[in-house]
Order: C-alpha cells, then structure tokens, then sequence
C-alpha cells in the first residue's frame, strides 16, 4: 500500500500541477486476503514463495549469529554454572545478540526485500535473482546501502528477542503447550 501511494504521488508530480490539486487522491487499503488472492491469479503459488531463497540466507546466518551469541552472553550472567542466570541477564542477552544478528544479515535482508517488493517505483531497477541483486545494489548504490535501515531493524529485533527469552525463561511456552489436550497415540 505504501509503494502504490509513492507510485501515486510520482505520477502527480509529473503530471501537471494544475490537475494534480484538481484530483484528491483516494485512497484505499489492500488487505492481506487481496494480495494472496492477486498473486495466485497473477503469478501462481510460485508467487506466493518469490523471495524464499533471500528470506532464507537471511534468517539461516541470523540463526547462525543469533542462539550462539545468546547462550554465550546469557552464561556471563550465571553466577553458578548449575544455576539459571537471572531474567534480566536473558532479557539483555536477547535483546545484544538479537539487535547484532539483526545487523550482521541486513545485507541479505536488504536483497530479500528488494525481491519481495510487489511493485517498483519509476526510478526503481526489477532484479532477476539474489545475485542479480546483489550486483545491482553494489554497482549503482554501493556497499552501504546495503545497511539501509539496519539501525531501525536493530531497534525493533532488540525488545523482541529480549522478550522471547524472558517468556521462555519464565516458562510461558511451557506452560501454554502444557495446557493444549493431549492426543493418545
């Protein structure tokens, strides 16, 4: 919704500025039914899996980056090695090693939204593939705009994986899968 309201405000602006204070824009809100829908029709379930191989060379390395540095800062915070750290040390733990795995695969997360972008802007380059990308972006941007947005990511992943360790370390997931019925084999 966002890119068809850019492509929108382009379009105004390069038409003439008489007509474009004439026309209001309307606008309308596309729901995730409408897009799944859209992309059957028009692309096939092929097309709701494009970007799969950049979605996966993102999340596989921040996995790789992710649950190691994890149980390592987490286990700085043990007094006792037969003891849990305190929850605030696995709330911190998650919330370093989320925001660094989180920067570490911005490059690759860069790609796999550029791919997954529905619809490109008048200045925007289409890309055949993960590598095609990747040579685009560098050629034309160069290599920090592979870190676009990597401050913000790191400020949104950092409260999230904080908070995913402190559930677990409370026992939350636990305890709510404990209370789904139990199927009898």
């Amino acid at each position: 919704a966002a890119q068809k309201k850019l492509m929108a405000a382009q379009a105004q602006l390069s038409s003439s500025p008489a007509a474009a204070a004439a026309e209001p824009a309307v606008e309308t809100r596309t729901t995730a039914t409408q897009i799944t829908r859209e992309l059957l029709r028009s692309k096939g379930i092929a097309g709701l899996y494009k970007g799969l191989g950049a979605t996966l060379l993102r999340d596989v390395p921040f996995s790789i980056v992710y649950f190691p540095l994890f149980a390592n800062l987490n286990k700085l915070g043990q007094k006792d090695p037969n003891v849990k750290a305190p929850f605030y040390v696995s709330f911190l733990s998650g919330c370093v090693a989320g925001s660094t795995a989180a920067v570490a695969v911005n490059p690759c997360d860069v790609i796999k939204t550029r791919l997954q972008s529905l619809q490109r802007g008048v200045n925007e380059d289409t890309y055949s593939g993960i590598l095609d990308c990747t040579k685009k972006i560098w050629q034309r941007e160069g290599p920090t705009a592979f870190f676009k947005g990597a401050y913000c990511r790191a400020l949104v992943i950092a409260p999230l994986f904080g908070i995913a360790q402190v559930v677990y370390f409370i026992g939350i997931a636990e305890f709510l899968l404990d209370m789904l019925p139990k199927h009898r084999a």
